[in-house]
């Protein structure tokens, strides 16, 4: 049977196709989770598990670096973290183990994911903008795992040396049970993937005419508190670790600035040149 255009496609059939791009979703995220799944030692050793440990990356380089600036009583520098993970539930190293798989299966998923959405959006859009927009899976997902890299490798380490060194009292011992380590892994990994988006949902944004650079730039100030209270919400509440979050955050905004001038540039060209065309005919 051949293929409706766009344009004869009724909202059922809109529905129909969005269902199988979604199943499409649904069996790489379970196939990806699935190899996770096998290799949950690997991951849980070598991956989760590795924030844990003080022979983690940044923690030598911000040791290295509180020495080098004479800060010798640090936290960075001690021999271990004062705090174990623990299970209490029967089910919970499984349960841990299952959706630690679903979430890593999405993260592999991503490039795919993306795919698929972009996909069903595609025949919607026109010729030209389908061309200028050629990159947008290949970006989206090079910006979201680095956000992931940033959210593992700065925010985790970052909230795992403050809270386990956060005592309120000597006659409380941190026994920290799986479910909540994991979740902090996750849910900061995630979301620095996500605000890593930024350029591109910016890019969306300005090619339909919602946002442009002059609204960006005037509302900047606004932007810098709202990434202040971001960061203070995904990182621990002390200052360094929030200025070190907002950094990158800031030269994402300030890079959307500018991706958003060149998106508004092109369509007033394309405009001039159209209606340079209209005269002449």
């Amino acid at each position: 049977m051949a293929s409706k255009n766009v344009n004869e496609m009724s909202f059922l059939d809109h529905l129909e196709d969005l269902r199988w791009h979604l199943i499409r979703i649904f069996i790489a995220i379970v196939l990806c989770g699935t190899v996770a799944f096998i290799f949950g030692t690997f991951i849980f050793d070598n991956i989760i598990m590795w924030p844990k440990k003080m022979s983690f990356p940044t923690y030598q380089w911000l040791c290295n670096l509180s020495t080098f600036f004479g800060i010798n009583d640090t936290t960075f520098c001690q021999a271990e973290f004062p705090f174990i993970i623990q299970n209490r539930t029967m089910a919970g190293q499984f349960s841990a183990h299952i959706w630690t798989s679903v979430y890593s299966g999405f993260i592999l998923a991503f490039p795919y994911i993306i795919y698929q959405l972009w996909h069903f959006i595609s025949p919607g859009m026109k010729d030209n903008e389908r061309k200028s927009s050629r990159g947008f899976i290949i970006i989206s997902s090079i910006l979201f795992f680095i956000g992931v890299l940033f959210g593992y490798f700065i925010i985790i380490p970052l909230s795992i040396n403050f809270l386990a060194n956060y005592n309120v009292s000597a006659e409380i011992l941190n026994e920290i049970d799986i479910s909540s380590y994991i979740s902090l892994i996750r849910s900061s990994s995630l979301a620095a993937g996500f605000v890593f988006e930024l350029p591109i949902v910016i890019f969306f944004l300005t090619k339909v005419g919602l946002v442009t650079p002059e609204i960006l730039k005037k509302y900047r100030k606004f932007a810098l508190v709202l990434v202040l209270i971001l960061s203070a919400i995904i990182t621990p509440p002390d200052i360094a670790s929030q200025i070190i979050v907002a950094i990158p955050i800031l030269i994402l905004y300030q890079v959307s600035i500018y991706i958003s001038r060149i998106v508004v540039n092109k369509q007033k060209k394309k405009e001039n040149k159209e209606t340079k065309d209209v005269r002449v005919s």
